[in-house]
């Protein structure tokens, strides 16, 4: 075993957040059957995954607010999402997947929807420079909105993206626990350098979708609990997020919102931590808090 990180900035002081935001889960998609699909994919679900299916499913867990996430089967068109975004502007976010050359006009509507990021899904393609999936001109108009970039990419690497992206002064959201190879798990070299990036304090990591990590379904989640712990020591709860993965699209059969809310309630037993995690951090990050 890889040894433990020594310091714990857990205790680090978030702002007051109105009260209105109670929890915010930082990760969900809503897709329906018919949708123009991207030509390169991996995945294409056969059933609908409404906004209005997802809301119930706030509402049922007491969650107040939610982020959407362009889903990658359906490309960099994200008028479905738009639409919903809204429909709920109070109550919803959204993460889009844009053209590597996107004009400030579309990425300011998309800001005046809701949107707050863009995620890079590389998860399936192979290691090509940053410059490839987003222009300079791109990136600069994606800093100047202060806009974070979510990387969603296995922990191997994710210093070849997240640095670029660090130097080109973008503020970083890693998925998913950092996606490190589950037969290494904590030891995986990609898991200890996101640790080391914790050091920058412009990267967050989302406390999501942990199945994606595991090396069958339905194992024990030691693992998780491993990777959690070095996340929360390295990284401070002020710097981690919860993300449902509603509808937990490849997993649908055995996972579902509750199972992820179980989780983290066992990965951060303490009220009070759990709050900066569900609510504190995501209610600045994604500007819940601006009225």
């Amino acid at each position: 075993m890889i040894e433990k990180p020594e310091t714990d900035a857990s205790h680090e002081q978030v702002a007051h957040r109105p009260a209105h935001i109670a929890s915010v889960d930082t990760h969900a998609h809503v897709f329906e059957r018919g949708l123009p699909l991207a030509q390169q994919r991996r995945y294409a679900p056969d059933y609908d995954a409404t906004l209005d299916a997802y809301l119930a499913q706030l509402d049922t867990h007491g969650v107040s607010h939610g982020v959407l996430v362009q889903p990658s089967f359906l490309g960099t068109d994200c008028s479905y999402m738009l639409d919903a975004l809204r429909r709920e502007p109070e109550r919803l976010r959204g993460v889009a997947v844009i053209e590597r050359d996107c004009h400030i006009d579309t990425l300011t509507q998309m800001a005046d929807a809701g949107i707050a990021g863009i995620r890079l899904n590389l998860i399936g393609h192979a290691d090509l420079p940053l410059d490839r999936w987003l222009s300079a001109p791109t990136l600069a108009h994606v800093r100047d909105l202060r806009w974070h970039v979510e990387v969603h990419a296995e922990a191997a690497r994710l210093q070849g993206v997240v640095e670029p992206l660090l130097d080109a002064g973008v503020n970083v959201v890693v998925d998913h626990f950092g996606r490190p190879d589950p037969d290494a798990g904590v030891r995986d070299a990609g898991f200890r350098r996101l640790l080391e990036l914790a050091d920058t304090q412009r990267v967050w990591v989302k406390i999501s979708a942990a199945y994606r990590n595991r090396r069958q379904l339905r194992s024990d989640d030691d693992d998780v609990h491993e990777a959690f712990h070095f996340l929360k020591a390295a990284f401070g709860v002020h710097r981690l997020m919860w993300g449902s993965d509603w509808p937990h699209t490849r997993f649908e059969a055995n996972e579902d919102f509750a199972d992820a809310f179980e989780l983290l309630r066992a990965l951060l037993p303490v009220e009070e931590q759990r709050a900066v995690v569900l609510a504190d951090t995501p209610a600045r990050l994604y500007s819940f808090d601006v009225a």
